[in-house]
């Protein structure tokens, strides 16, 4: 469910009594004010800004301190135009202009609006999305069910609502109500609304006291009901409900939205306007009668008409209340949602300017050193935690065996490389304790999550985090030298394996394949184990075998997580088992995984966690993770160890600097100060949380590609973008 931060902008100091929605206050002539309020969303993790404009609302020439705010702010901005001026001052112009850099898109109410910001303000169309203004979904009801909350019963009632002033008209209604009484004499006016707080502050209640004193001149004040306050929406629906005419006297042609006429609109009443932009265009179609500016008579005509013609007034409120139904608030929010999810997707590409930074710099992507600090914060003396806030450990979300089993990995590779310290062997020693500690020895299976208060919160977990675990023993028996972990190691990886031959999951498989390998580089003999790897690998060449096509080199119908894994166990089975169509499976499948991945720009575009990808379907572009990136990593590697073509080579290179920001947001991943890395990639920003999967997918990467520069004496350059 989203959320939604509601922001306010203050015209008096003291403010107003807000809802608790209302969670910042910008004072509408400080300009700091506005740059506070830019940096509450930021750090906020705030994904879209969408601004409600309107002249007059914000500080300085034009509401210009609006755009201070917009220039902070690190996120989409859609804005909603209220207003769109047709003879624009200098100082107007130019803040719409700036509105245009700075705004994502723009929404407007009206097909007007979208014109004049097309024709006058030179706004590029695909830019502007119309969209009509919300209403209140009421049911199309006779008006006397309402009636008798105001005790109108019997009567037949106009309406007029809104802040009081001037501008409105108010007065042509009254100096019509005479020759509509003459004929209809049942007829009541109700004037709902507060006079507007800057008139109170110009002037006071003069313009109302005028209103009543023109009611008592024209004999109608019995017939003209003033409620002099700010409706509830449950009131305003009782008002609109107990009205058979809605009129809209406004003065000012150059309306381009009024939320008024289109309440009552959507709510299939009878209206009245004068001729002002939105009443034009919302009327249209016998929807509505339209009557000139400032005329009395050709109001008192229309009521009386209308009036006289219940057939007519019927027809109008019904075409009135279906077109209604597409300005219901849950369509126009949907509508609002795609807005957000277009102005998102419009920085989900990296900008030209990006692009020729790299083209002309091929070396701005150059391999960070090892920097362990934040896998010390992010572990205590039970293991690593799962996740963060931030770059806080979240005490919330606890430990799992998923990560402690990636966390030893890490170990045993930095042991291997000389890279160790007494403190990465302490940390080894933990995160193995861990793995022995989520064993159940009477089940024979890994349990996956812990809480903060070491309480296992489930009694098996899944086949994954199973094989993840045997994967992590399974290295430490290759490649450790501490022979205590070596023999814990041993006696988990024999307990562990045998339920694998029970296993349904290909990645289980997979995984379980690595941890085999692995094994076998210390015990090769081991024919039980080497049977287990025949029987596994098999298994990946059937799935294979059955779902792949010219078009889908892949082993299921949908690509999901994790995906390299899979070409990866069979390359090394393939190649240590001399079997061709194995390793050629596995090879042939991860050049179609990464030529899948590669986006136009040539950089890494990992399948999206945020729908993955069906055979046949489209694939989901975001929310791209680290996993993704740290499995193509590993598998290029091994291809280069097996081939020796240097194209493995450069692909794993390629791979490793989507975590420096050769991505599709051009922005690094990797945290160069605290030594993390962020959670995943989205349509428009990062996700600014460094939980521990993500921080020790860049670690395994770059210890990996480390390794294999070390081992083959080879200069790993960046690759040309």
């Amino acid at each position: 469910m989203a959320q939604c931060i509601v922001g306010s902008v203050n015209d008096r100091p003291e403010g107003y009594d807000y809802p608790e929605r209302v969670r910042f206050e910008i004072d509408e002539q400080e300009l700091d004010s506005y740059r506070r309020a830019a940096e509450f969303l930021n750090i906020n993790n705030v994904e879209v800004v969408s601004v409600q404009h309107e002249f007059g609302i914000y500080g300085g020439p034009a509401g210009s301190h609006l755009l201070s705010f917009l220039r902070e702010v690190r996120m989409p901005v859609v804005t909603t135009l209220h207003t769109v001026l047709s003879e624009p001052n200098a100082d107007q112009r130019a803040v719409m202009e700036q509105l245009d850099v700075l705004s994502n898109r723009f929404i407007v109410m009206a097909e007007r609006g979208q014109k004049m910001l097309e024709t006058i303000y030179g706004i590029a169309p695909e830019k502007i999305d119309l969209i009509p203004h919300g209403v209140i979904d009421m049911p199309f009801i006779d008006s006397n069910f309402y009636k008798d909350v105001f005790g109108v019963e019997g009567k037949t009632v106009l309406l007029t609502f809104g802040l009081l002033s001037p501008n409105k008209g108010i007065e042509y209604v009254i100096d019509a109500l005479p020759a509509i009484l003459q004929r209809h004499p049942n007829v009541v006016y109700l004037v709902l609304g507060a006079t507007h707080p800057h008139l109170i502050a110009r002037e006071g209640e003069t313009y109302r006291r005028k209103l009543e004193q023109l009611a008592k001149d024209r004999g109608v004040q019995d017939h003209v009901i003033f409620y002099d306050r700010f409706a509830t929406l449950e009131e305003l629906k009782e008002f609109i409900g107990a009205a058979d005419i809605y009129i809209t006297p406004y003065l000012n042609e150059a309306q381009v939205t009024s939320g008024t006429l289109s309440y009552t609109f959507g709510a299939g009443k009878a209206i009245i306007s004068t001729p002002y932009w939105h009443a034009q265009e919302l009327l249209a179609g016998e929807r509505g009668v339209l009557v000139p500016f400032r005329d009395a008579a050709a109001i008192s005509e229309g009521v009386n008409h209308y009036l006289a013609n219940p057939t007519l007034m019927t027809a109008m409120r019904k075409r009135a209340w279906k077109a209604g139904r597409e300005m219901i608030w849950p369509v126009v929010a949907r509508r609002y949602m795609e807005s957000f999810e277009r102005a998102r997707a419009s920085l989900s590409v990296p900008s030209v300017e990006t692009v020729a930074i790299r083209e002309v710099q091929n070396d701005s992507y150059p391999i960070p050193p090892l920097k362990l600090d934040y896998l010390f914060k992010m572990s205590d003396h039970t293991g690593i935690f799962q996740h963060a806030i931030y770059n806080v450990p979240n005490y919330h979300e606890g430990y799992c065996t998923d990560d402690n089993a990636r966390a030893f990995i890490l170990t045993v590779l930095l042991q291997e490389s000389g890279d160790a310290s007494p403190e990465v062997d302490k940390l080894a020693t933990s995160y193995l304790a861990f793995l022995w500690y989520a064993f159940d020895a009477n089940t024979c299976r890994f349990r996956n999550f812990m809480n903060h208060h070491r309480e296992w919160i489930e009694r098996a977990g899944s086949e994954d985090s199973h094989a993840r675990a045997l994967w992590a023993v399974g290295t430490a028996l290759g490649r450790s030298r501490d022979e205590g972990h070596r023999n814990l190691c041993a006696l988990l990886f024999q307990r562990g394996l045998p339920p694998v031959a029970r296993f349904s999951s290909p990645r289980a498989w997979a995984f379980t394949l690595l941890a085999i390998h692995e094994y076998l580089r210390s015990f090769s003999g081991d024919r039980v184990v080497s049977q287990m790897r025949d029987v596994l690998a098999g298994q990946l060449v059937g799935l294979f075998r059955a779902n792949s096509s010219p078009g889908w080199q892949w082993f299921e119908r949908t690509a999901t997580y994790d995906n390299a894994k899979l070409s990866h166990a069979l390359i090394l089975s393939g190649h240590w088992t001399s079997n061709g169509e194995m390793l050629d499976i596995g090879l042939s499948s991860l050049r179609w995984l990464l030529d899948a991945q590669t986006a136009d720009g040539g950089h890494f575009a990992p399948i999206g966690c945020h729908g993955f990808w069906a055979q046949y379907g489209k694939c989901a572009r975001f929310d791209q993770q680290p996993l993704e990136a740290c499995a193509m990593v590993s598998a290029c590697l091994e291809s280069y160890g097996v081939t020796r073509d240097e194209f493995w080579l450069d692909a794993a290179r390629r791979c490793f600097e989507w975590f420096l920001g050769r991505n599709d947001l051009g922005q690094s991943l990797y945290d160069p100060i605290t030594g993390g890395c962020r959670d995943a990639l989205l349509q428009d920003h990062l996700n600014q949380n460094q939980g521990a999967e993500s921080c020790l997918a860049f670690s395994l990467s770059l210890a990996e590609l480390r390794s294999v520069a070390a081992s083959s004496k080879k200069i790993l350059h960046p690759c040309a973008a």
